[in-house]
């Protein structure tokens, strides 16, 4: 990584300026512009997100955002609506009225001085989210995207629900996050003695998100807003779309450059949920690098040849061994001039069994039925559902997953194979129960055993035919079903074989059916795995290489106390209970330049006992701390999941401090029914 101190032009930073909203509210933005902007207007990228500017984003921001005003252009790193130093309550994600704000951003950017009326909208995650949907909004100055770590479909592809099943790994989690930083107030520093009164209006208004999530468990109307796959035709701006093979938000960047019409490119690296230029697994990219091409192209109409590659850039990766923690994948770059690919061609393999064996094979066999009843305390070790690049991040050695599953093992392969795309697994099954869910995995299984997670998926089989519209199972009924697993880039090598799993429980990432399931899955001609691989293309060896990473300078900071996590699991054999436990102590830090302290600390446990689905318990406690001087607040925040037969079961406390004096405390609970989940 390398730092850059110098650029093409000086930089002055306004730590906070308001903008003004049409309803009177105010946002807060922290901005960084070329220092003669003034006179030299510039474009400007807009990045909006509910994760505090002053003390929050500060670290990430200041080795982006200065590089690229050094390059000529104004960065505004705006605070959402009720989140940071802004106006206002936040209730949930991507809201009518967050979009709203956002355009009344971009109007007010564009009328800046500074600005030459031309505004690119960028983000990771949240800031991707609604970057696309805003520009399906298509506000006049907005011209163009960058997209990292991000969905098109909020139901299919986010922290809530996958293939129809409860994330189990998310749900609560993700909302137990929002549900305590929602709770902190704005800085004093910037709106004065407002602060308090801001904080108890916030307090008092921002709900627990999961509240909303879990009353939504089908694709309905709730989940199509904001999931610009309904509508690609809405997107007329350029689109640079992003990912990472060990995040989990890839299978929109394919999705992405079928749909849209406009002009677009993708990539994906090795990389988890981060900017490539930061990437872990590397290799890291230079990524400021690459996108300035993208904003003098679009933005400013200097022709710098990024749109004459390829549009889709991805890293193949190689056969590696299981690791819980990763610095680099190897693999190499390969490219495509569009997508679906012309490259890509699909291959069967057969789920077959001959009673002594079960096998991936080329030729449907006979048909024979085998059953697989699963255990709630498996699996747990299977690596999280988006994964950040820290050690312990990563999937493991899946022999012991493999090993609880119903597995399919291929021969050994003759020569490598490349895939990239979406493995498809088609079943013939039954089940057992009216309720009742699939969970596959890909393995790559080295000669020595070592079985490596490749791309995994779920189907809560009573959405078989539908997301919206789901239904019972008839026990003992055979039908049909497809389970597409996450979009991958991977080379087998020659020498090592393919394994494919399939269990009725996973409780790490799906929240298990009410009842214990037994699925019956017949072997032969029905049930196969479909592999998208990949010919080499000539568009392989004319690749430019990357530029090495390039950041600007970091800011200052002090560690008051060293951040330390733990990630275990224990098995009671007596009791047949299993937890899988994350301490997460993000240590206490000061911005030297602000004085502002930050303190976080979480811890979060799951629990299940083998044969129990209804035992699962999902809790998580945080408690996070904002110190400047004499002025000190902290939330405490402990929030719990678990269900019946009928209900789920939700209940949070909060509880807030300035100094030790506790000035706001609330409980609640909350039962929602379950809709065949």
């Amino acid at each position: 990584m390398t730092t850059r101190t110098t650029f093409p032009r000086p930089v002055r930073e306004i730590e906070n300026l308001w903008l003004p909203l049409p309803d009177g509210a105010r946002l807060a933005a922290r901005i960084w512009l070329p220092e003669d902007a003034d006179a030299n207007p510039v474009p400007a990228l807009f990045e909006f997100l509910p994760y505090r500017k002053s003390d929050g984003t500060t670290v990430r921001d200041a080795l982006r955002a200065p590089y690229y005003a050094g390059n000529g252009y104004a960065v505004l790193r705006v605070d959402m609506r009720g989140s940071g130093d802004s106006d206002g309550v936040l209730t949930d994600e991507y809201t009518t009225q967050e979009h709203d704000d956002a355009v009344a951003c971009i109007a007010w950017i564009a009328a800046q001085p500074w600005c030459d009326g031309n505004v690119g909208m960028m983000g990771i995650s949240w800031g991707g989210f609604n970057s696309l949907q805003v520009a399906a909004r298509q506000p006049p100055a907005l011209k163009a995207l960058v997209v990292i770590g991000f969905t098109d479909d909020r139901y299919a592809d986010d922290v809530h629900y996958m293939g129809g099943c409860v994330l189990t790994s998310q749900m609560l989690p993700w909302s137990a996050v929002m549900h305590a930083y929602n709770a902190l107030p704005p800085d004093p520093r910037w709106v004065g003695e407002r602060w308090r009164e801001l904080w108890l209006t916030r307090l008092e208004g921002s709900p627990p998100f999961v509240e909303t999530w879990l009353a939504h468990q089908t694709r309905d109307a709730y989940w199509k807003h904001g999931s610009v796959g309904e509508e690609y035709a809405a997107i007329r701006v350029p689109v640079y779309a992003v990912g990472g093979w060990a995040d989990n938000y890839n299978n929109s960047v394919p999705r992405l450059l079928a749909g849209l019409s406009g002009p677009r490119k993708g990539l994906i690296g090795p990389w988890a949920h981060t900017f490539p230029e930061m990437g872990t697994p590397g290799p890291a990219i230079g990524f400021l690098q690459e996108s300035l091409r993208w904003w003098d192209h679009w933005l400013k109409g200097i022709d710098t040849g990024i749109m004459e590659e390829p549009m889709l850039r991805t890293w193949l990766q190689d056969s590696a061994p299981p690791a819980t923690a990763c610095d680099a994948r190897p693999g190499r770059w390969v490219a495509e001039p569009g997508w679906p690919s012309p490259n890509v061609a699909e291959q069967t393999l057969s789920l077959n069994s001959n009673g002594a064996a079960d096998w991936l094979g080329n030729t449907p066999q006979p048909e024979v039925a085998r059953l697989i009843r699963g255990r709630e305390g498996d699996s747990l070790d299977v690596g999280p559902w988006c994964a950040y690049g820290a050690p312990g991040d990563f999937p493991g050695d899946q022999r012991p997953a493999d090993g609880a599953a119903l597995s399919f093992t291929s021969a050994p392969q003759v020569e490598a194979v490349d895939i990239l795309g979406y493995p498809l697994l088609d079943l013939e099954l039954s089940a057992d129960e009216p309720l009742a869910l699939v969970a596959a995995r890909l393995c790559d299984v080295a000669p020595d055993g070592a079985s490596t997670l490749v791309s995994w998926g779920l189907l809560n089989l009573t959405h078989h035919k539908s997301h919206e519209f789901p239904e019972p199972l008839e026990p003992e009924r055979r039908y049909r079903v497809t389970v597409q697993l996450n979009v991958i880039g991977h080379r087998l090598a020659a020498g090592h074989r393919w394994r494919v799993s399939v269990t009725p429980t996973y409780v790490r990432h799906a929240w298990p059916s009410p009842r214990s399931v037994t699925l019956t899955v017949f072997c032969g001609a029905n049930s196969r795995l479909r592999l998208p691989v990949r010919a080499p293309s000539p568009d392989d060896a004319a690749l430019p290489d990357y530029p090495p990473p390039e950041t600007a300078t970091p800011i200052p900071l002090e560690q008051l106390r060293t951040p330390h996590n733990r990630k275990t699991i224990t098995h009671d054999q007596v009791g047949g209970w299993t937890e899988l436990r994350f301490e997460d102590d993000g240590g206490r830090l000061r911005y030297t330049g602000s004085g502002m302290e930050v303190d976080d600390r979480a811890t979060e446990m799951t629990t299940v006992r083998d044969g129990d689905p209804l035992s699962l318990r999902v809790e998580i406690e945080r408690r996070v701390e904002l110190q400047r001087g004499a002025w000190r607040v902290w939330v405490q925040s402990r929030c719990a999941m678990t269900a019946d037969a009928t209900h789920f079961h939700l209940s949070h406390t909060l509880d807030a401090y300035e100094r030790d004096t506790r000035v706001f405390s609330r409980a609640s609970t909350k039962a929602i029914p379950r809709n065949c989940v």
